[in-house]
């Protein structure tokens, strides 16, 4: 900065009317300044590393007025904490740091930005550092103001900066090995643009998200760390998700908005898989993993294995741990940050995450309670049932001298369960201690067992009696029966957690459900059984999806029926279903004429000869007119009876799943993806985020249950 100072130095001394001895002069610069002169409007922005690349985005309107509004309240801004982004980051004013709240995120820099330059090898504007914005906005208030260009000023970096006029201001990086012999730097290099305020330069500011937050959705993740072919992340994937849901918003449900019925959904990540492979296991994996082709290696074993952990009951009991837990944790944090939010609760998985979701669902009692009453949040997190603490294990096991031990190294009940001979012996337990630690663990695990329904026959009744189709326990009376732990459907032996709340509906996206039933035995799920406590389920998937599965086929096994089709989201079908769908009809309309002229044909060939001309084409006219009326309503007939066969066909019955309505819900490929389907079949099971057809079924559901519906119903 000695540089910059410097520099300053040398504008007050050559510049006469900057003397403190000139109150004219003072005069002139204030007038001039009045009538030139305008001070430049800041906006805030934050730092992401992108492909290994800092990229500055800039803050909604709404956030970068209330992060300066706050830098300007006074001397205690920098231990003022501004919520940002829809309350889902917090800004340390006094850091000048952007923290995630909800998820696990690297803090990103935030900077209250002015001016700035362009960058390297993008057309993205990158903005100088606070206070070197300043000395540039001086610079330019005296030369506006004096009237004096050619400014030339060096930065901390040892750029140079030269200020033309107002609109022609560029920068020069300085050139390597230019500063070897002493030498200042010059203008050399190709010299790069340099703006005056956000509103000079091109990036996209939006305006803010509503305050109000109508409903809250939990969405699960499926299989690997990424979610996209761009080798995203949950978070990010789940950003893209609400981007869509707010722009449709504004499209879709505008005369709400505008009567302020409404405000936006959130949409929350819950992110198992860096838990899971946290535990060690990709250390042992990598001890008998194979050295060729080690990348694909890799990627099965961080993907791909996520199926296979699943289906084992130690990482099972560790995957449905950490879901629940993770979302009974955002759903308590997102309750203080939002108190007065009095919305409902919705859970969206794709992939292996619906099938998480599935289980634990079911497992659920219908027996929770009010849990929309803040005070008793604790109690119902805390309530494990009789579960004995570990405090009490110990005591019990006469190890009570240890519990300290576990106490400083944060050491609960089920962390200890994942703990082995050497972890013990690390924080210092002794062997015989450690081994009666590990015998109880051992022996509880095995007797805390589920203990699955079995259908109770009568003395003598041999197990021929017993039905050959497995189906879904029923269970609707909302008893609370703690047998109905899996509901006989094969699933893991785990013991799962109990949810904090009622989700009101459960979306599955590009879901391997109905497989994995198939899978454990079941064949049919009987139309009573409903969720203990979630009303709704949607299954939504596309076309090509080779990972997705109906589950309406397995209500209703002996009835055939297409999918309800997604409407798209501007309110028509896709122009190559309906150019598809139009020559199919016509290629029908086309058929059914040609036989009943080829029939007429025919008729009129085997029709017997009459004695006379006259006497024939009288018979012939008498004849035909009835043949032909009678040929031709029963072709008309046979179509229309065909179409009012399909139109007053009675209503499929899938079940009480989804309260009685339809499950399974198709999206419309695009065009370019009927050319082929197998070239986009690993994309259409990627596709849900950016869907704006899968968006907009969500939304449109959530806010039926509020008694707000879309503008015009799509067709």
């Amino acid at each position: 900065m000695s540089s910059v100072e410097s520099h300053e130095e040398q504008l007050s001394q050559s510049d006469p009317s900057s003397s403190p001895n000139s109150c004219s002069s003072f005069e002139l610069i204030d007038m001039d300044a009045g009538s030139l002169y305008e001070p430049v409007s800041p906006h805030w922005f934050y730092c992401k590393i992108i492909d290994s690349k800092e990229t500055w985005i800039p803050f909604n309107s709404q956030d970068s007025q209330q992060l300066e509004e706050a830098y300007g309240s006074g001397k205690d801004c920098d231990r003022r904490v501004v919520p940002t982004d829809g309350g889902r980051y917090d800004v340390h004013l006094g850091e000048r740091m952007r923290y995630a709240v909800y998820w696990d995120e690297l803090a990103s820099e935030v900077r209250r930005c002015t001016w700035f330059y362009k960058g390297d090898k993008d057309n993205k504007y990158v903005p100088y550092s606070e206070s070197f914005s300043q000395v540039l906005e001086e610079t330019y208030m005296l030369a506006v103001t004096l009237d004096e260009w050619k400014k030339k000023l060096e930065s901390p970096n040892r750029e140079v900066i030269i200020l033309h006029n107002p609109k022609l201001m560029v920068h020069y990086q300085p050139v390597a090995g230019s500063d070897e012999w002493g030498s200042t730097p010059t203008e050399q290099g190709r010299p790069r643009t340099v703006k005056r305020g956000v509103e000079n330069i091109s990036v996209d500011i939006h305006c803010g998200e509503p305050l109000q937050i109508d409903h809250l959705v939990f969405v699960v993740h499926g299989i690997g760390p990424a979610c996209d072919l761009r080798f995203r992340s949950i978070v990010q994937c789940v950003n893209d998700f609400r981007s869509v849901s707010l722009n449709l918003l504004q499209t879709h449900f505008k005369k709400a908005q505008e009567n302020q019925q409404i405000g936006r959904v959130e949409f929350l990540p819950v992110n198992w898989h860096s838990p899971l492979h946290s535990t060690g296991v990709d250390v042992d994996l990598q001890r008998i993993t194979l050295p060729s082709i080690n990348r694909l290696r890799h990627f099965t074993n961080d993907t791909i294995l996520d199926v296979f952990f699943y289906n084992s009951p130690t990482y099972c009991q560790t995957i449905v741990d950490t879901v629940a837990s993770e979302m009974n944790r955002l759903y308590v944090l997102f309750l203080q940050r939002n108190p007065n939010f009095k919305g409902g609760v919705s859970i969206a998985g794709h992939s292996l995450g619906s099938l998480i979701l599935f289980d634990i669902l079911t497992n659920q009692k219908d027996s929770l309670g009010d849990v929309d009453s803040k005070k008793d949040l604790p109690s119902i997190f805390m309530d494990q049932g009789d579960t004995p603490t570990l405090e009490e294990d110990l005591k019990k096991l006469q190890l009570s001298e240890f519990f300290s031990i576990f106490e400083k190294e944060k050491v609960d009940k089920e962390a200890l369960a994942l703990c082995t001979d050497k972890d013990l012996q690390e924080m210092g337990i002794p062997l015989g201690p450690r081994k009666k630690i590990l015998n109880y663990l051992r022996t509880r695990k095995n007797s805390v067992g589920i203990n699955r329904p079995t259908p109770k026959s009568p003395a003598g009744a041999n197990m021929s009696n017993i039905p050959k189709e497995s189906e879904f326990c029923s269970s609707t009376n909302g008893t609370g029966n703690d047998e109905h732990l899996d509901v006989g459907i094969g699933q893991v032996p785990v013991k799962y957690p109990r949810l904090i709340y009622k989700p009101e509906i459960f979306f599955a996206f590009g879901s391997p459900i109905g497989m994995f039933l198939t899978v454990r035995g079941l064949k049919r799920i009987d139309p009573n059984y409903k969720f203990p406590t979630c009303k709704g389920f949607f299954n939504i998937y596309h076309p090509f999806d080779p990972v997705a599965y109906r589950i309406e086929p397995m209500v209703v096994p002996g009835v055939e029926f297409e999918p309800m089709l997604i409407p798209h989201h501007k309110g028509r079908k896709r122009m190559h279903l309906e150019l598809r769908e139009g020559l199919t009809r016509m290629s029908m309309d086309l058929k059914n004429n040609l036989l009943g002229s080829l029939r007429m044909a025919w008729k009129s060939f085997t029709r017997a000869p009459y004695p006379a001309l006259q006497a024939s084409e009288t018979a012939e006219e008498t004849e035909a007119e009835p043949e032909s009326s009678s040929e031709k309503p029963s072709d008309v007939s046979t179509e229309e009876n065909l179409v009012a066969v399909k139109q007053e066909a009675p209503p499929i019955h899938v079940g009480m799943l989804n309260g009685g309505q339809r499950i399974d819900y198709v999206l419309q490929e695009k065009p370019i993806e009927s050319f082929n389907e197998y070239l986009f079949a690993l994309q259409s099971h990627l596709c849900y985020w950016e869907s704006e057809d899968t968006v907009l079924l969500v939304l449109k559901e959530i806010y039926q249950t509020q008694g707000i519906f879309l503008d015009q119903p799509l067709q």
